[in-house]
């Protein structure tokens, strides 16, 4: 029985703790003590990748997700004092401006707004809707008292803020009666707790999987090498669950599982697509067959890595994925349903 309550208390609370790439220990931490209470052994990589087992002996499989978010990184100082920022992952500015943030310094944690340099009408008039979307024209509004009172020529003000310091968005999430949760960092938090609710629901039942299973949660796959170690050396396949991308000419919908056949990397393995395609219709699970041109994901990363791995990638629905992004309890209901399938499943047969 997955318990979608627990899903959902799991995901607020994974999108409202920050972890940016470069500064996942926070989240990382809180899903551990997680999987720690339902009785799973936790282990970690130094680079900072937990996993659990699941069963008995060796892992011979393996489930991904990742923790970290998109975020930015202070790289300097407009002529104001204000900070400027550079994007860490894929992101556009467009969905930068306008977003609060907190910013960790050495002395601690400040909050701000992210804005365009040109924000005011009242000052810039027309010019605040020409301006080009571009992280060359953000900054950090900070909401603190400068450091000192004293202003350079320029009318620059001092914080307590330094080259390298990085920023987290706020998630501002929405679970809405009807099922929609949006969110900033659905992805992939919202697969996150697909597993953990899947987890739960496999050690509430008692029943171990007849195939020992590894479960990784990888720290950087925003910015392409997540999935790249850590796998047990008797792993011979992989699925990762990220996000399913909707849209014109996408198959994905918000009322289904998306069983994805290749990323802009190029196909998955077959066998285990169609494998993961027959476990959905053998358990009444809504799916849909899909292909993403423009995403990769912790599978890739592994195949990148040079890792004798076969992959496939079960994804829940997102819509506007790294802006403000949206998806639906049934999507992650029916993820989670497969995600338990594959784990009680028995392995893919090898190729010969």
């Amino acid at each position: 029985m997955i318990d979608l309550d627990y899903l959902k208390r799991c995901l607020e609370d994974l999108v409202n703790t920050p972890s940016p790439v470069g500064m996942t220990d926070r989240v990382a931490t809180k899903v551990a003590a997680w999987l720690e209470t339902m009785g799973y052994d936790v282990s970690h990589t130094r680079r900072g990748v937990i996993s659990v087992t699941v069963g008995s002996g060796a892992p011979k499989r393996a489930l991904a997700a990742h923790l970290d978010t998109l975020g930015a990184m202070v790289t300097g100082f407009h002529p104001n004092g204000r900070p400027r920022l550079r994007n860490t992952g894929t992101w556009a500015a467009r969905f930068a401006e306008g977003a609060r943030c907190t910013v960790f310094t050495d002395a601690g944690e400040l909050r701000g707004t992210i804005l365009p340099l040109k924000a005011s009408g009242h000052r810039f008039n027309t010019e605040v809707d020409t301006q080009p979307a571009d992280w060359d024209n953000l900054e950090v509004r900070v909401d603190e008292a400068p450091a000192h009172e004293d202003r350079g020529p320029d009318g620059s003000h001092a914080y307590p803020i330094r080259i390298g310091d990085i920023v987290a968005i706020d998630a501002q999430p929405e679970f809405l009666d009807n099922g929609f949760i949006v969110s900033r960092h659905l992805d992939d938090k919202a697969g996150v707790a697909c597993i953990l609710a899947a987890l739960k629901a496999i050690a509430d039942s008692g029943k171990a999987p007849s195939v020992p299973v590894q479960v990784m949660f990888t720290v950087s796959e925003e910015v392409g090498i997540g999935g790249t170690h850590g796998f047990g050396p008797e792993v011979q396949e992989l699925v990762a669950v990220d996000n399913g991308v909707t849209g014109p000419d996408q198959a994905t919908h918000d009322g289904a599982a998306t069983i994805a056949f290749r990323d802009r990397t190029g196909p998955f393995d077959m066998p285990i697509t169609r494998h993961l395609v027959k476990l959905a219709q053998d358990n009444g699970i809504a799916h849909v067959r899909d292909t993403f041109r423009s995403y990769r994901s912790d599978s890739a990363a592994a195949i990148d890595a040079g890792w004798d791995l076969r992959v496939g990638l079960m994804c829940f629905s997102l819509d506007s994925s790294h802006g403000w992004e949206r998806t639906h309890i049934k999507s992650l209901e029916e993820l989670t349903k497969l995600i338990i399938a594959y784990i009680e499943s028995d392995l893919v047969p090898l190729r010969g």
